[in-house]
């Protein structure tokens, strides 16, 4: 598929998705919504690589959705309101997979954010495992700007990632939410003077995670996310379940060969999802 808004690039088994429209300061049009999770998903299901690293080029991160997607639809005019409002209903939930695909992917998502990041592009960065930002950076939940709530997911990560009285303040007043606020409160990882310095540490991280048994980074990442929604005794349940049903001696027993070894270990790649769909492997 040939996308309009993104471009990705893998190399030593990291994927680097670049979102291209820096003179719209990356807005998310109609366009983006569909190709995002194509490609993610894509990524995903193809196991081609480890992690995965969401940058955006220009000025800004992303300025969040185009307004243009909340151009009222004329394309059936005798509908009754309930009609239309249950219509709006599933076009949101399609808006909500465009993001949730970042947090289900199997592998995990890094976010570089410089400059604005707002509204939907909130959204986008709290679905990522990790974010990291320059100094210029900035964070609003700019939908109560709009005259609405945010529905699309920030209202339900962030209070994972920052105090809950700040993500109501937040929340309430559209205000901007700063680097050095982001890092005290523990939604970005690290904020850096340049998007230079940002990238390169970004792929250093990357770079560490692809070094890691695959299964194990999976595992982990499906275990923090249960955890998260879940008690924590049947998160202990769910780690001990992934865990024995997934094998993971052939990574261990890697990892320590390699030690044994004073080398660094290789890990077999995930296998390609869709080649089960497809028949294409087989027990």
């Amino acid at each position: 598929m040939n996308y309009s808004c993104f471009e990705c690039e893998i190399k030593d088994k990291i994927a680097h998705i670049k979102m291209i429209r820096p003179d719209e300061f990356n807005s998310m049009n109609k366009a983006f919504w569909s190709e995002l999770p194509h490609l993610i998903e894509d990524l995903s299901d193809n196991a081609s690589a480890r992690v995965i690293v969401l940058s955006g080029e220009g000025k800004h991160f992303c300025a969040g959705m185009d307004l243009a997607n909340f151009t009222p639809s004329d394309s059936q005019p005798n509908a009754h309101s309930g009609m239309r409002s249950e219509s709006a209903y599933r076009v949101t939930l399609d808006l909500q997979h465009t993001i949730s695909c970042l947090e289900k992917a199997r592998m995990p998502v890094i976010s570089a954010i410089q400059g604005a990041c707002i509204g939907g592009g909130v959204d986008m960065a709290t679905a990522t495992d990790l974010r990291y930002c320059t100094k210029d950076a900035f964070f609003c939940i700019q939908e109560i700007n709009i005259g609405m709530a945010a529905d699309v997911g920030t209202l339900q990560r962030i209070p994972r990632l920052v105090p809950e009285g700040i993500v109501r303040e937040l929340a309430y007043t559209g205000r901007r939410f700063l680097p050095e606020e982001a890092l005290k409160h523990g939604l970005v990882n690290q904020i850096f003077d340049t998007k230079e310095e940002m990238m390169a540490e970004v792929m250093n991280v990357a770079k560490e995670i692809a070094s890691k048994g695959p299964l194990a980074i999976a595992g982990t990442k499906e275990s923090l996310n249960y955890g998260r929604d879940h008690t924590t005794e049947e998160a202990l349940n769910h780690i001990a379940l992934w865990n024995n049903a997934m094998g993971i001696g052939d990574e261990m027993s890697a990892a320590f060969k390699a030690k044994a070894e004073k080398k660094d270990p290789e890990f077999e790649d995930m296998l390609p999802r869709r080649k089960y769909l497809d028949g294409e492997i087989t027990s």
